[in-house]
């Protein structure tokens, strides 16, 4: 990890959030705007889960800067209440406007289905996630109208993405089940791994049983379990990556907000945790192929 481990603080009220009862402000003016595009995505995760999306947006738009916090000091978010949850995102937010973020694209499944309304409430910045892109893909690809959706005990008990998919189709069934194990496994590199693979049975065995034909991939670290998950169902389940959706998602904002980078240009990926993480680097560059480079260290403050 890089020496660079000064802990810059977030403000409290950094730019770019407003009191909480304020009205919405209008996107920046042109002058301003055309300064906006040179800025980052801002993506956070509650750990590495997210770099599957900050992977995405690089496949993608490759001339974008994005800069990146895993909120390793408190991963996993998967068991802790709408409150804290919203809390941290508000908290980890505040870091990315610290970094003139033009937008924040929240790269959890849990923080995006308890979050992400709060969010907009504070927010002058777009904001985005990766629940609606996920359904969207779900709908669209089920069959025989019986969907399954993994995720963290929290994102499972929102019933977000059943919202979501019944908001685009009333008729489909939505099968859920929470896999709280497979985030610590992730975080920890074991990607293919036999106790990995005997979490993955138990936890997706009654997915199999009621013939899903679709399964959604409702945590940003589980394609990095693709591999295993897709041998596990067979080839006949359709498996839906969020952090692909997303990022088609966050592409089609900024095309709608007019922010897109210069596509003349090779944006960059800057990366910062709020704690030291030994397996970070390996995950990242053996699963993702990213070149991370420096980590940077960076201190959550509470915001008021």
């Amino acid at each position: 990890m890089s020496s660079r481990t000064s802990a810059r603080q977030a403000p409290k009220t950094p730019s770019g959030i407003r009191p909480r009862k304020a009205r919405r402000e209008s996107l920046p003016a042109a002058v301003e705007r055309d300064e906006h595009r040179d800025s980052p995505l801002g993506v956070f995760d509650s750990g590495i889960g997210g770099l599957t999306v900050a992977a995405a947006l690089r496949d993608l738009m490759p001339s974008e800067n994005i800069f990146y916090i895993g909120d390793t000091a408190r991963v996993p978010y998967g068991g802790k209440s709408q409150q804290t949850i919203e809390r941290y995102a508000i908290e980890i937010t505040g870091l990315l406007l610290a970094e003139r973020a033009k937008i924040i694209v929240v790269a959890c499944n849990t923080a995006s289905a308890l979050a992400i309304p709060k969010l907009e409430d504070w927010l002058k910045v777009p904001v985005t996630g990766v629940i609606q892109p996920g359904a969207a893909a779900a709908a669209a690809a089920t069959r025989n109208g019986h969907v399954g959706v993994i995720g963290t005990r929290a994102t499972v008990y929102s019933r977000a993405y059943e919202t979501a998919i019944h908001a685009i189709d009333p008729e489909i069934r939505v099968t859920s089940q929470a896999c709280p194990m497979l985030v610590p496994l992730i975080e920890e590199g074991w990607l293919d791994d036999t106790i990995t693979d005997q979490v993955i049975r138990r936890y997706l065995e009654k997915l199999v049983r009621a013939q899903v034909d679709t399964l959604v991939l409702g945590c940003t670290h589980y394609p990095l379990l693709k591999d295993a998950l897709q041998r596990f169902v067979g080839p006949e389940i359709t498996l839906v990556d969020s952090a692909h959706n997303c990022a088609a998602a966050v592409k089609k904002l900024l095309a709608k907000e007019d922010l897109a980078a210069d596509e003349q240009r090779l944006g960059k990926l800057e990366v910062a945790l709020t704690d030291r993480s030994d397996g970070f680097l390996r995950v990242a560059e053996q699963a993702l192929a990213l070149q991370v480079g420096d980590v940077q260290l960076r201190t959550v403050q509470a915001g008021r």
